[in-house]
């Protein structure tokens, strides 16, 4: 795994594909931060304790509020149980001036076929497109099940690669026993929650929510899911995860459909940059 600054991304890193890029860059996303002090001991004054304690674990006293992310992840994906794994690449850029996801991944079909698949949150609406060799769909989601689902999977991103994203007023916290908290967002007049379990050194190891839809052959089914961690590393002084996965917590038994190693992770960085 790798965290870069978006100077070494550009000298000679891990390079965006430029669909990503121009996606992003259409989006017209904030450009900037709206401010670059630092999170302070006073910012963390008014919160539960144990949700203090994981900040301060994962290194976001003295440095300012992250305003964006870019992550890259490869790994395997599924779509159901008894379907085979394929290799997946992504990549997906984040907001917090503005609440926005978008998520673009790569998936080889049969280990031939490529199949490329947009991920996306803005202006409070969520969407799951997917096409085959960039011309046929064979995805198309929009709703008020995507909204949730996307604006909770952007709260699960801010809370693993960057929770100096959370410290504004949309955010609200509360302890859940001695080793976890539960978090909620609000946005477009939607709010969205998840609880987080941490391991003995503050750090998540797990996120849970039920605010998510299970893409079911009979449709959508809302359903527990949950992204445990594989394991952290520290970069430039901060913690930063490995790895993990994403499962499914069914009626009928849990299923993983997605395991992913974080390759590269840009923090506060311009979109389309």
């Amino acid at each position: 795994m790798r965290t870069s600054t978006p100077e070494q991304t550009a000298a000679g890193g891990a390079r965006p594909p430029r669909a990503f890029l121009r996606g992003v860059s259409a989006a017209g996303l904030p450009t900037r931060p709206v401010s670059t002090a630092p999170v302070t001991e006073a910012d963390l004054a008014g919160l539960p304790p144990v949700v203090a304690r994981y900040l301060r674990a994962m290194g976001v006293l003295g440095r300012p509020r992250t305003w964006s992310l870019r992550a890259h992840v490869t790994g395997r994906f599924r779509r159901r149980p008894d379907q085979p794994w394929m290799p997946c690449d992504a990549w997906q850029y984040n907001s917090a001036v503005e609440v926005a996801r978008l998520f673009r991944m790569r998936l080889l079909v049969a280990r031939v076929v490529p199949m490329w698949g947009w991920d996306t949150y803005r202006a409070g609406s969520g969407r799951m497109l997917g096409k085959v060799v960039g011309l046929v769909t064979v995805a198309d989601g929009s709703g008020p099940e995507f909204d949730a689902g996307e604006l909770v999977t952007w709260l699960n991103d801010a809370v693993l690669l960057a929770p100096a994203m959370l410290l504004d007023a949309r955010t609200r916290w509360e302890p859940a026993g001695g080793d976890g908290f539960r978090v909620s967002v609000t946005d477009a007049g939607r709010t969205v929650s998840a609880e987080v379990l941490l391991d003995g050194e503050g750090r998540p190891r797990d996120f849970r929510t039920d605010d998510r839809w299970a893409d079911l052959p009979g449709g959508p089914v809302r359903a527990p899911w949950s992204t445990p961690v594989r394991g952290w590393t520290v970069v430039d002084g901060r913690p930063r995860m490995t790895g993990g996965a994403a499962v499914w917590h069914l009626p009928d038994g849990e299923y993983t459909y997605a395991e992913m190693d974080l390759v590269d992770l840009v923090l506060d960085v311009p979109p389309g940059r």
